[in-house]
Formats: structure tokens, sequence, C-alpha cells
């Protein structure tokens, strides 16, 4: 099983929802998250001062697939969120040894569906 965690801009996000649904993940964790990468920030102007907006809005999208699905979401996600503009994202792959649904006790890949 793999968890992959994507931050995409949040306009994208409806949209990534529902290509993943389309795919089958039936189940994901959504966070409101800021940072910055290479986009680094941008000023704004309010009330006529001008001041510097270090840390962009972003969403977190966090899920657990089964090791036969991570090549379709990886595409699914890059496919929709992608603008082609800087600061479209990262996605991030980590190993989970293992899962627990709590309300039944299911393991492994019966827990994430």
């Amino acid at each position: 099983m793999k968890k992959v965690e994507a931050i995409i801009k949040p306009f994208k996000l409806d949209d990534v929802r529902e290509a993943l649904s389309d795919i089958g993940i039936s189940g994901l964790t959504i966070t409101e998250v800021k940072g910055f990468g290479r986009q680094k920030g941008h000023t704004e102007l309010y009330r006529g001062a001008e001041y510097k907006i270090d840390f962009l809005p972003k969403v977190k999208i966090e899920l657990v697939v089964s090791e036969d699905l991570l090549a379709r979401v990886i595409e699914t996600i890059t496919d929709v969120a992608r603008t082609g503009k800087i600061g479209d994202g990262k996605i991030f792959v980590q190993n989970v040894e293992h899962v627990i649904r709590i309300r039944t006790g299911e393991e492994g890949d019966d827990a994430l569906s």
C-alpha cells in the first residue's frame, strides 16, 4: 500500500476529486495548507498599502491506495491539476506498512475500500 500526498492549487480541488472518484477512489482527506516553492509569494495592495504574501494558499490531498492503483492515481492527479504554470504543486508517495479500519477491525487492502 502507498500513501499519496498531493499539494495542488485550491481551484483544482473539485476537478481532482471528481477525477479520482471516476477511477474508483472512494475516500481521501483534504487539508487547507499554505506554502511556497519556486513560486515564492507575491505582493498585494490593501487600502493603498503594498504588502508581501510569503505563503500561498494550497490544498493537500491525502489518500492510501493499493500498489496496483498507484500509477493511475498519480497520472490522474498530474493530468487534472496541471495548469502549466509555476505553483501547480507536487505529489509525494510513501510506503504504508499497515492499515486498520477502526469500526470493523478489517486490515490491509480490505480496510481501504
